[in-house]
C-alpha cells in the first residue's frame, strides 16, 4: 500500500508538474507573439512581475514604506488619529510630534499666557442660517459637519451610519447630489439637500426640474445647496460608473438601471450670477427653506460678481450660506489632471471669499462653510479663524466608518464596505458600531477645536480670529495670518 501510494503521489506531482509546463509555455508564447506591451515582448513571463508589482506598489507604500507623515492624500498619522478618536480611545501621544513644524504652510496657533479656566469656558454657539430670509431658517448645532457624499458613491450602510451617527451627535448631513434616500431620514438627523447639475430626486423623467418633488422634499431636509462645483473636479460633472447604478439607485435619482451617471459640468440654466441668485431665490420661495451654493474657485471674480449683483439686487436675493470646496477635495471620481491642477486649495480660497463678503458687508448675511481636507481640530480651527462659520468634512467620516484609503471608491471593489454595493464587502460595516464612531468623531473635533480656542485665550471657538494662528513661510520663520490677509 505505501509503495502505491508513493507512484500516485509521484504521479500526481508529475501530472503538477507538465500542467504548469503548459501553462508556463503558453504564456510564453503570448507574451512573445503579443504587440500590447513591450516589456512583456522582451522579458516573456518574467515581465508580470513588474505589473504586479505596479499595481501592489501604493499599498505596499502605505504600509511598509512610507513615513507617518509622508503618505498622500492623508498620511498614516492623521488616519490613526481619526481612528482612535472615532474609537473614543483618545488622541494623546508620547515623545514628542511627528509633525514637521517647520515645514512651509504649517499651522500654528497663538496660545495665550493666560489660558481661560475651566468655570470661564462657554458653549460654543449655534448659529442660524437664512434668518430673516426665509419661513424657516435652520439652526447650525454643529461646527463640524458631513460633507455632501451621495447615496451610490457610498453604500446604503455608509449612509445608515452617518445618518444615525449625526442624529446623535446633533451636526447635519448633506446629501451629495445623488438624490434623498430612505436611508438619509433613518437617524433623524439634519439633513441639507444637494441640487446636482443633473437634479438627481428633484427631476421630472426627462430631467427637468420638478417643483412638485422639491415642495415634498423640503418637508424632510433643513436646507438645499445648488452645487456649482466641487473641489475634486470643478468644471466636470459627477460621475456614478453603470456598475454602481442599482435597481435603487437609479429609482432615487430617476435614471436607467446600470448605466453611467454622468451629471453636466454645469446647470444649463444657471450660466451667470444673475440667473443664480434667481434660481437661490425661486427655490427658496418654492420651499420656504434656507438655500446656498457650493462651489469651488480659481480666483475672486466669482465672488466679487456675485456680491456685486447680490448689492445691486438687495441682501433678500443672496444665497444663505456658502460652501467653499478647495482643490484638494476628492470624495468622488474625477480625471487626475482637474484633481491635480484645478482650482485654488481652501488655504487661499478660503481668505478671498471671507474677505469679499466682508467687504460687501455681506458676511452677516451669508454663512460661509469651509471644505477641503478640514479633517482634524487643527485644521478646522484654521478655518474658524480664517472666518468661516461652519466646516464640512467627508473623507474624515470616512475614515471614521473604516475607510482604510485603498483609494478604490470609484471600482466598486470597497474592501471596507463604504463604497460599494457589493452585499458581500458591506458585510463589514457594522451600522450601529459605525454610527456610534461618528457620534465620537464629531464629538471630539468640536471638542478639541474649542480646546484650541481656549489654549488661545477665547472662551468659545466662535470668538477665534486671524490673529490666533500663524502661518509657516519658511524653516524658522512663521507669520500671523491676519497680516498675510489682513482684515479691514
Amino acid at each position: 500500500m505505501e509503495w502505491i501510494a508513493g507512484v500516485l503521489t509521484q504521479s500526481a506531482g508529475l501530472l503538477a508538474g507538465f500542467v504548469l509546463a503548459v501553462l508556463l509555455g503558453g504564456l510564453l508564447i503570448y507574451d512573445l507573439t503579443q504587440q500590447k506591451h513591450s516589456v512583456l515582448r522582451n522579458f516573456p513571463v518574467i515581465g508580470h512581475l513588474r505589473y504586479g508589482f505596479e499595481q501592489l506598489g501604493e499599498y505596499f507604500r502605505q504600509y511598509f514604506f512610507a513615513g507617518d507623515r509622508e503618505e498622500m492624500p492623508f498620511n498614516r498619522a492623521t488616519r490613526s488619529w481619526v481612528y482612535r478618536e472615532a474609537k473614543n480611545e483618545g488622541g494623546a501621544i508620547g515623545f514628542g510630534s511627528t509633525n514637521d513644524r517647520g515645514e512651509p504652510g504649517s499651522i500654528l496657533f497663538v496660545n495665550h499666557p493666560f489660558p481661560v479656566l475651566e468655570d470661564d469656558r462657554l458653549p460654543t454657539p449655534p448659529l442660524l442660517i437664512g434668518e430673516g430670509a426665509c419661513d424657516n431658517p435652520f439652526l447650525g448645532r454643529s461646527v463640524v459637519n458631513i460633507s455632501g457624499m451621495s447615496f451610490g458613491a457610498i453604500s446604503k450602510p455608509a449612509v445608515q451610519a452617518l445618518s444615525r451617527g449625526a442624529g446623535m451627535a446633533g451636526c447635519w448631513m448633506d446629501t451629495g447630489e445623488g438624490g434623498l434616500s430612505p436611508y438619509h431620514l433613518e437617524g433623524g438627523c439634519d439633513l441639507i439637500m444637494q441640487v446636482g447639475t443633473a437634479r438627481y430626486g428633484l427631476r421630472n423623467a426627462d430631467g427637468s426640474f420638478s417643483p412638485e418633488r422639491a415642495r415634498e422634499i423640503a418637508r424632510s431636509v433643513k436646507a438645499f445647496e445648488i452645487k456649482l462645483s466641487q473641489g475634486a473636479k470643478p468644471g466636470k460633472g459627477g460621475v456614478l460608473p453603470g456598475a454602481k447604478v442599482t435597481s435603487e439607485i437609479a429609482r432615487i435619482r430617476g435614471i436607467p438601471e446600470g448605466q453611467d451617471s454622468i451629471s453636466p459640468n454645469r446647470h444649463p440654466d444657471i450660466a451667470n450670477v444673475d440667473q443664480l441668485l434667481d434660481r437661490v431665490c425661486s427655490l427658496r420661495d418654492l420651499t420656504g427653506r434656507p438655500v446656498g451654493v457650493k462651489t469651488a474657485l480659481g480666483d475672486d471674480t466669482f465672488m466679487t460678481s456675485l456680491c456685486e449683483a447680490i448689492l445691486r439686487r438687495g441682501a433678500q436675493d443672496a444665497p444663505d450660506f456658502l460652501t467653499i470646496d478647495g482643490g484638494e477635495g476628492g470624495t468622488g471620481a474625477a480625471p487626475q489632471t482637474l484633481m491635480d491642477h484645478m482650482s485654488l486649495p481652501i488655504a487661499e480660497a478660503l481668505p478671498m471669499v471671507i474677505d469679499v463678503l466682508r467687504e460687501a458687508g455681506l458676511k452677516d448675511r451669508v454663512r460661509v462653510i469651509a471644505s477641503g481636507k478640514l479633517v482634524t481640530p487643527a485644521r478646522a480651527a484654521w478655518a474658524l479663524c480664517t472666518g468661516a462659520d461652519f466646516v464640512h468634512s467627508a473623507r474624515g467620516f470616512m475614515f471614521a466608518l473604516g475607510c482604510i484609503q485603498a483609494m478604490r471608491c470609484h471600482t466598486n471593489t470597497c474592501p471596507t464596505g463604504v463604497a460599494t454595493h457589493n452585499r458581500r464587502r458591506q458585510r463589514g460595516l457594522v451600522v450601529e458600531d459605525k454610527a456610534t464612531r461618528v457620534l465620537n468623531y464629531v464629538n471630539s473635533l468640536n471638542r478639541e477645536i474649542d480646546m484650541i480656542a481656549h489654549s488661545c485665550g477665547r472662551r468659545h471657538a466662535r470668538e477665534l480670529g486671524r490673529e490666533h494662528v500663524r502661518i509657516v513661510e519658511t524653516a524658522g520663520r512663521s507669520i500671523p495670518l491676519n497680516v498675510l490677509y489682513p482684515e479691514e
